[in-house]
């Protein structure tokens, strides 16, 4: 196409007095730059982009990266990915609250990143909507009977406010468990009790708003009497953490893994994510069952498939013959458990590669079983008195069968001195009490 009006310029152009071989000349170059101009047109358009975006993370974080998360609503990969670039960048993300929250991803008045009501499964945008509008004209919710009896309950069902217990979402009562809308007493759960209570204030204060005599009535002069919510223990981590899971199809207020990650970082070769990276070699992972289904072969012999998750993401892991009769038993959803083995090729498929497992322990016993010593480091400029009190205080309340090594070290003449005298019992309390001591760092080996 561009060559055919190749005449048509020059013949037009030396009508006006330009030199041909200037024409042809110029005719060469766009030829040339035809080549590349389109690509360089977009890598300029891409190059702008990049410095906005990387502007706004730059001088804008919170809001750039609610931003980001609010365009993969819906997508829980995407944003499991981006929780973890604010974990990175030193930005905690919290979890929904209906005083705070908007439908999507926002930042608060602290600057901080506050999960939206929109990514909780079983709210409904109807619902979120009602809401936030609901809040928008009367403030904040004082608590949870505030909240039942302002937003529309045919609106915000009994499904909704289920979803919204599950998630978080009423944590910012914090003097109500989350266990405690579920717990049932004289036949209905809480939440049942608490729609209940709204719908009977809704209709004595519709009832009341005219008198027999027709004179105007304040609504809400005859008090309803609130239900009291049961005196229930909470929910342990694991089952707060599965129930957060469950509707918002990631793990918001921690990770099931957090008792354990002295274990990860101590004992693991390995993450998940990267497990496969390590061809032909012995590996050690660890982390919590999510997924396990049993099967049967076309022989008949049994068989089991079963998914271990870490923080850094999942693998499939497949149990046949021997490592099923071996292993079986270990398999079993939410058990946390420490894998050792090999990637190894798949049977005759040399290009493939798998998890070939050769031991599987409880994740839970692997710290005493596997400890040698806890090592104790204290800066020589750091010593007073009262350090070592307290040192000596939070080794005694922890007595077992691990060696202790506490080490006085002078780092300018780079002199050490140790101590062996004390075992203890390497529990997670002893080690974040030392480690939270000025001047002492604490190493499990």
């Amino acid at each position: 196409m561009i060559d055919t009006l190749k005449p048509e310029f020059i013949a037009g152009a030396m009508e006006k007095g330009h030199p041909e071989a200037i024409l042809n000349k110029i005719w060469t170059d766009w030829e040339a730059f035809a080549q590349y101009a389109f690509n360089k047109s977009h890598s300029t358009c891409y190059a702008y982009v990049a410095y906005q975006t990387a502007y706004l993370k730059t001088h804008y974080p919170s809001e750039y990266m609610a931003a980001v998360m609010s365009n993969s609503l819906g997508n829980i990969d995407k944003i499991t990915f981006f929780m973890e670039e604010c974990k990175r960048m030193g930005m905690k993300v919290l979890g929904p609250d209906i005083n705070e929250s908007y439908r999507a991803f926002s930042v608060n008045k602290n600057g901080q990143i506050r999960f939206g009501l929109g990514a909780i499964k079983g709210t409904g945008d109807a619902a979120v909507e009602s809401i936030i509008e609901v809040r928008k004209e009367g403030g904040e919710f004082k608590d949870i009977f505030d909240f039942v009896k302002r937003v529309n309950l045919r609106t915000v069902n009994k499904k909704t406010l289920e979803s919204l217990v599950f998630g978080g979402g009423f944590d910012c009562f914090s003097e109500i468990p989350r266990a405690a809308y579920f717990a049932e007493s004289e036949g209905s759960n809480f939440i049942e009790k608490l729609i209940k209570f709204a719908n009977r204030a809704t209709e004595d204060a519709n009832a009341s708003q005219v008198s027999l005599f027709g004179s105007a009535l304040m609504a809400g002069e005859m008090q309803i009497p609130t239900p009291k919510f049961p005196d229930v223990p909470e929910w342990n981590q694991m089952e707060k953490l599965k129930n957060e899971k469950e509707v918002v199809g990631i793990y918001i207020s921690g990770h099931p893994l957090d008792d354990f990650k002295l274990e990860l970082d101590t004992f693991c070769s390995s993450t998940v994510d990267s497990v496969m990276e390590h061809k032909n070699k012995d590996v050690a992972v660890a982390g919590i069952v999510t997924k396990s289904i049993e099967r049967f072969s076309k022989n008949g012999k049994p068989f089991v498939i079963f998914t271990i998750e870490d923080y850094s993401g999942a693998l499939e892991i497949a149990l046949f013959g021997e490592d099923y009769i071996k292993f079986n038993q270990y398999i079993e959803i939410d058990r946390f458990l420490y894998l050792k083995g090999q990637i190894k090729p798949r049977w005759n498929q040399e290009d493939n590669y798998e998890f070939k497992i050769g031991s599987i322990q409880l994740l839970a016993e692997i710290r005493k079983k596997l400890s040698k010593e806890l090592k104790v480091n204290i800066q020589l400029d750091k010593i007073d008195n009262n350090l070592i009190d307290n040192i000596q205080e939070i080794i005694s309340q922890h007595p077992g069968d691990l060696g202790l090594t506490v080490s006085i070290v002078d780092t300018e003449t780079s002199v050490t001195m140790i101590s062996r005298k004390n075992r203890i019992d390497p529990t997670n309390l002893l080690l974040s009490e030392l480690a939270d001591l000025e001047g002492v760092n604490v190493k499990l080996v």
